[in-house]
């Protein structure tokens, strides 16, 4: 795992070092840097290495082929690169490293961009061809590694995270306002869009050409899920679909096991990370490591379930109770590592996590992407069941609860079947119902804050329409099935700009590389042509994943409702956090901001202060705000 940047622009300059300072914890263990020049044109690529195959200084970057013509920078990993390399030795390539690096690049000077095809990985990385004087950015189909690039005027940048972006004098810092709403509605700004003008997230599955004489590029699209839920559909037995997926998951879960250093997974004791520890603890030939951290409010703490699954699969466990002090000391940190606004609040326990992990292993596994692709969220069986009922009666009985009814009730259940967050769950259900299209629906149940409520916050200027997203691409699967709609919508939107970004920022943050088992893009296509009828059976969401990790762990122990990674953000804002609240949303600095609402601002204010109101609504508002104002200061006014 690494970080690279790289520009090419008329002027000669050295900025490369100070791009690459920014972001030398991606890379801990070397840096490098390529320049040459075409045709009047200055190239510059820069890389940090985080040594995980091949640790030797054979596999530092930029690496240049033998030929001198190509030359890469590369962050992630193609688990593959043994089975291409012999394909490559039988062509008559030589290889002086152990790495994939040597492997990627001969792979492109044999097969050119059509070497994709055959990759089994997550990658970022950028080709120099010499030979047709252009540059290729590349990201994987997934997008679990992030790709930047910035374009304007001479000047064509690009990288792993937009920080570096900041040390090049060329690069204007321009806020992109037409995008904000989409932050404060769901927490993330959704590719290919970026915080500034002129700069752009790469979108997975695509990669961008650009013509070094020409100064243009040309993007294109060489996957997408959408393109296989569009098939036809898998009309295997659910036996020999069950024997099949297990397979998958097994050498998915064992090609991430290739490293030259130390292992390890996350583990929350939910259904997807217990499957990711059982498969590699089973199929594994030395003990895993698994990582754990536990809150001492009852109500958000998973550690004890946790604890049972790795007692019983007999792993190697760590856990760590953290305290609300440890969670509190990252808050402010947030804007470091997140150099866009992002306001999902499980990012402080998930960097927290990666730092327990980091004292005993150097690559973790999280099993992110089980509920996009095996159907998980509870927000897929609520739609189902809203797009086969009489909305209008349904509507009529939801509206008789009131959100303290719900908590009420919600009390009354069993606690080992109680739904978790049923407050925020209530009320996406509601504006759920208040929409007028399947695809509205599904963005409204998607939406921390109702785009109404957006529009009340923010000026005019930063609303942008929601088809300006991947949000559009909905309407591909909607009139044949609303299920594989919803699943495709959030592998291209939530999964890829909140959960990914989350937890390559979080784990990148202390040189730790994140795998991703579950996102295996063999996996995703096979469940993509399995029918959403085997996997939202009996009412029960993740159907087929669930009878493979039964084989592995009893039913009794593994079945309870899901939770996640909740903190009590509210409560903090109104007590231990108010001395924060005191310096971002004072009213010189809203004002000051120029995106907002102020007399909505002032108004959500005094109803979450002064009348002490922490419902989940309201906080989302309040915390939207701060880490906004929290990265506008670190990398608008004071950078």
């Amino acid at each position: 795992m690494c970080g690279f940047v790289g520009y090419i622009e008329k002027d000669q300059n050295d900025v490369l070092p100070n791009m690459l300072e920014q972001i030398k914890y991606r890379g801990p263990d070397s840096l490098g840097v390529f320049k040459d020049n075409i045709d009047d044109k200055y190239i510059n690529l820069g890389h940090v290495r985080l040594s995980i195959l091949d640790t030797s200084s054979l596999g530092n970057q930029p690496f240049v082929s033998d030929c001198n013509n190509y030359i890469i920078v590369y962050n992630g990993e193609v688990y593959n690169f043994k089975t291409i390399r012999e394909e490559l030795i039988v062509q008559g390539y030589k290889f002086n490293s152990d790495c994939d690096t040597e492997v990627i690049l001969y792979a492109y000077k044999h097969w050119g961009i059509k070497c994709l095809d055959k990759f089994i990985g997550m990658f970022g990385f950028s080709i120099l061809d010499k030979i047709k004087q252009k540059i290729f950015l590349v990201r994987d189909r997934a997008g679990v590694k992030p790709v930047y690039y910035y374009f304007r005027d001479e000047l064509f940048l690009f990288g792993s995270e937009i920080k570096t972006f900041h040390k090049h004098p060329k690069f204007k810092k321009v806020l992109n306002k037409n995008v904000l709403g989409y932050y404060f509605q769901f927490g993330y700004i959704p590719a290919p869009w970026s915080v500034f003008n002129n700069c752009y997230k790469l979108q997975p599955g695509h990669y961008l050409e650009y013509d070094i004489v020409n100064n243009s590029y040309d993007i294109h699209k060489y996957w997408d899920i959408i393109d296989f839920y569009s098939n036809t559909g898998n009309l295997k037995s659910e036996s020999l679909i069950l024997k099949e997926l297990e397979e998958l998951l097994i050498d998915s879960c064992k090609l991430r096991m290739i490293s030259d250093v130390p292992v390890g997974v996350f583990l929350s004791g939910g259904y997807d990370s217990s499957l990711v520890s059982a498969i590699l603890q089973k199929h594994h030939n030395n003990q895993i490591q698994t990582f754990t951290i536990g809150f001492l409010q009852n109500e958000y703490n998973e550690a004890s379930h946790a604890k049972l699954v790795a007692s019983y699969l007999g792993t190697k466990h760590t856990e760590y109770y953290c305290t609300k002090d440890d969670l509190l000391e990252i808050i402010e940190d947030l804007p470091s590592f997140f150099d866009e606004p992002f306001a999902d609040s499980s990012a402080i326990p998930t960097i927290l996590v990666s730092n327990i992990a980091k004292k005993e292993v150097s690559v973790v596994l999280s099993a992110d992407g089980g509920d996009e692709v095996f159907f998980g969220y509870s927000k897929y069986f609520a739609l189902d069941l809203i797009s086969n009922i009489n909305i209008k009666i349904f509507k009529v009985i939801l509206n008789t609860f009131s959100v303290k009814m719900i908590k009420r009730l919600n009390k009354l259940v069993p606690k080992s079947i109680r739904p978790t967050n049923v407050e925020d769950k209530f009320n996406k259900l509601k504006r759920a119902l208040n929409s007028s299209t399947n695809r509205e629906m599904f963005v409204n149940a998607s939406s921390l804050i109702s785009k109404s409520d957006v529009e009340k916050m923010l000026l005019p200027e930063c609303i942008q329409s929601i088809s300006k997203t991947n949000f559009k691409d909905f309407d591909k699967l909607n009139q044949k099935d609303i299920k594989a709609a919803m699943m495709a919508t959030d592998y291209k939107t939530f999964m890829l700009d909140d959960v990914l970004t989350k937890v390559d920022r979080a784990t990148m943050s202390v040189s730790l590389e994140g795998r991703e088992p579950l996102l295996d893009h063999r996996l995703s296509e096979y469940m993509a042509s399995v029918s959403s009828n085997l996997k939202y059976k009996n009412k029960e969401g993740k159907y087929l994943l669930r009878q493979v990790l039964y084989k592995y762990i009893p039913k009794e122990m593994i079945d309870k409702p899901k939770s996640g990674f909740n903190i009590p953000i509210g409560d903090w804002l109104q007590t231990d956090l108010q001395h924060i609240i005191s310096k971002y949303l004072s009213n010189d600095r809203i004002v000051n901001s120029g995106i907002y609402n102020v007399a909505e601002i002032e108004r959500l204010k005094e109803e979450f202060f002064n009348k002490k109101n922490n419902s989940t609504e309201l906080t989302n508002k309040i915390w939207h705000i701060l880490c906004f104002e929290m990265w506008q200061e670190k990398w608008l006014t004071n950078d």
